[in-house]
């Protein structure tokens, strides 16, 4: 699997948008963007790009949410591209196909595990590569150093999840990725929401 983000240089304040393919490009690999952003200097950089002979530049693409940072110009890439999109919430115009907790979806030559994480808005979703141990997590908060916040039920199972998973590398929304310790921070953080949690319910 290749990975490239598409606005790490990018002058517009829009989301990552990352470019994900198969290692040799086959036939079968299936190209996909994660997230489109505001920044409509990527549709060069995707003609640019090494995808594959005789394939769509883009197959699909993947939502982490509904905000404007993260699907903007969702009609132009719809436009060249005419690509599947996915998403978890129905309210987002041009999506083709709605997500589901624990579904699965070919992304490059690697299959992505679907996580619904609401708490950065209701529809955001995570995506887990079991074999690279890749993690796509939107705007979704991975590194949590705060015991004060508010996390729901279904937000701390997901942690729980998470850290039984062999995460190596973390795609974010905005910034770098991480690929150091990351099951060691993911760990780090789940304690800090079970803090939280432990703390909310001494006050009731």
């Amino acid at each position: 699997m290749k990975i490239i983000n598409l606005t790490e240089k990018s002058a517009v304040y829009t989301s990552n948008v990352f470019l994900v393919t198969g290692t040799w490009n086959n036939l079968e690999d299936v190209n996909t963007l994660v997230d489109v952003g505001m920044d409509q200097s990527i549709i060069k950089k995707i003609e640019e790009s090494s995808t594959g002979v005789g394939k769509s530049k883009v197959d699909q693409v993947i939502l982490t949410h509904s905000h404007s940072d993260h699907v903007g110009i969702l009609p132009l890439i719809r436009e060249v591209f005419n690509p599947q999109v996915y998403a978890f919430s129905p309210y987002i115009g041009g999506v083709d196909n709605l997500l589901k907790d624990g579904e699965k979806l070919r992304m490059g030559d690697q299959m992505f595990e679907v996580y619904h994480t609401p708490g950065h808005s209701s529809d955001s979703i995570c995506l887990y590569c079991e074999n690279d141990g890749v993690l796509f997590v939107g705007d979704t908060p991975i590194i949590i150093r705060s015991t004060d916040g508010y996390y729901s039920e279904d937000f701390v199972r997901f942690f729980e999840q998470l850290c039984r998973k062999d995460v190596r590398a973390i795609y974010f929304g905005h910034g770098e990725p991480i690929v150091n310790e990351c099951r060691a921070l993911i760990m780090d953080s789940l304690k800090n929401v079970r803090k939280s949690q432990a703390t909310k319910i001494e006050k009731m």
